[in-house]
């Protein structure tokens, strides 16, 4: 008897280049509630960020992307700017992929601590980071970053400024 369950498609992670920075910006359009950035941003997080950035790819479609950055005064801390994954690969994990293949990268061995911001209401986020932590046997905590009222003038939620860690090196 055959099955009906159709293989999910094989999903790549690789750096980026700003080769994919016009996919990245589409992808991230398409990806609500995340704040879209200039496609200008996209293309330096895809070239002078890619050590700490990833692409995810079924064939030549961009279908996940997770974008970050070294905290220059902590700089083992990553800071998380961005996960993005389109509709085609969700519910397959391709975000928890992303983040430990940035972390498994030989250069960044010395990355110990993980902050990002989420606003209250972001489930999908708050689990995703909830989970990173259990996956890497470590704490989570959070705090107000950035006031709603006070740094937004009521023109954006307020983010939760979220910490991970510390955690031991992720082996590739």
């Amino acid at each position: 008897m055959l099955s009906d369950k159709t293989p999910s498609p094989i999903i790549t992670l690789s750096q980026p280049t700003a080769e994919v920075g016009a996919q990245v910006h589409r992808l991230i359009s398409e990806c609500p509630p995340l704040d879209p950035n200039s496609m200008y941003c996209n293309l330096l997080q895809s070239s002078h960020f890619s050590e700490t950035a990833v692409a995810a790819k079924i064939g030549d479609e961009l279908v996940g992307f997770v974008s970050g950055y070294r905290i220059p005064q902590r700089p083992d801390t990553l800071f998380v700017w961005q996960v993005a994954v389109g509709e085609k690969a969700r519910g397959q994990g391709l975000a928890t992929r992303m983040l430990l293949a940035i972390l498994a990268r030989p250069a960044n061995q010395d990355i110990n601590r993980i902050e990002t911001t989420i606003t209250p209401n972001n489930k999908a986020s708050w689990a995703l980071f909830e989970g990173l932590a259990k996956k890497l046997d470590t704490q989570i905590g959070s705090a107000v970053m950035f006031d709603k009222t006070r740094h937004f003038a009521d023109q954006h939620e307020t983010e939760m400024l979220v910490k991970v860690g510390p955690f031991k090196a992720v082996q590739a």
